[in-house]
This record gives structure tokens, sequence and C-alpha cells, in this order.
């Protein structure tokens, strides 16, 4: 930055350090002022940094042809995810099982009987080809037996104590 740039970047600056001052609604006009077109966010942490990038750009010179023709290969030659990678088992963060398998590996076998102390009582489930039964009633997940009886969120497996067991194998 030369000496004579050097006013209308405090300018810049002191107008920068404002926007954190504005309405939403403010931003969006000077967003449209700055870039010629109406803002699609109302995000205004998103406005701010957009507009402070923008006024910076218009003060010290954009990027470089060179530089914008190095972008758009770069972006061009990057594999692009279009889509979330679908899992067997339907629902995410759970893992994948393998094809024509329906039961997560990490589950033990239907007709096992889970058992653990809680709260001076000795808690057993029932492990079904579909669910778990716990007194009388069937569960969807272990997640959602262990949530009945403790009355808070529990991953299942940690609360029945089969994350040892799994990492084991």
């Amino acid at each position: 930055m030369n000496a004579q740039n050097e006013p209308e970047m405090a300018s810049i600056w002191s107008e920068i350090d404002a926007l954190g001052h504005k309405t939403v609604a403010q931003l969006q006009i000077r967003y449209l002022e700055v870039f010629g077109e109406p803002s699609r966010s109302n995000h205004k942490q998103f406005l701010i940094r957009r507009i402070a990038w923008r006024l910076q750009a218009l003060a010290e010179g954009d990027l470089s042809e060179r530089a914008r023709e190095r972008a758009l290969s770069l972006a061009r030659d990057a594999d692009l995810r279009l889509k979330a990678p679908q899992s067997s088992s339907g629902s995410p963060g759970t893992p994948a099982t393998t094809p024509g398998s329906r039961r997560d590996s990490r589950l033990p076998r239907p007709g096992t009987v889970l058992t653990r102390r809680f709260h001076d009582q000795t808690i057993t489930v029932q492990v079904l080809e579909k669910g778990f039964q716990y007194e009388g009633m069937v569960y969807r997940s272990l997640s959602a037996v262990a949530r009945r009886i403790s009355g808070t969120q529990w991953n299942g497996f940690s609360f029945f104590g089969l994350l040892a067991v799994s990492e084991a194998k």
C-alpha cells in the first residue's frame, strides 16, 4: 500500500468497522450497492464478510486474471460431491452394513439377553430380530431402551457395555 492510498484505506477500514453496527436490512441495502444485485442471505455475519471483502477488492484491486483462471481450473478439476452417500442402514451416523445383511454387526444375535445394574435394579433386555424387548415393550434401538430406563439420552451400546466388546473384535 503506498502513501496516496492510506487515507482511502482508512476510510474503507472505518466503513468495515461500522458494518457490525448495522441491521440486516441495512446490510442488504449496502450489499446491493456494492455487488449490484440483492443478497439471497439474511445471515448478518455472512453479509458483513462479503461486503468487507468487496470493499477491499474494489479499493486494492481484485484477483489477477491469472489467479482467476487458476481458481477456475482447480474448481473444474475438483471432484464435487453433489449428493450425500447412501448407507444401507438408512440413518446417518450408523455404520453401513454389507449388501443383503440388515443387522448392525455390533449387535448381539437375536435371543441374547443383555443384563445391566442400574440404580440398584437389574435390567434385562432381550435382543429380537427387529428390535429389543424390555418389560414387555418392543423398542427399535438400544438407545431407546436406555432412554426409557434412565430418563436421559444415552448411546445404547455404551449404556449396555457393548462398546468394549465390539472394539475388541
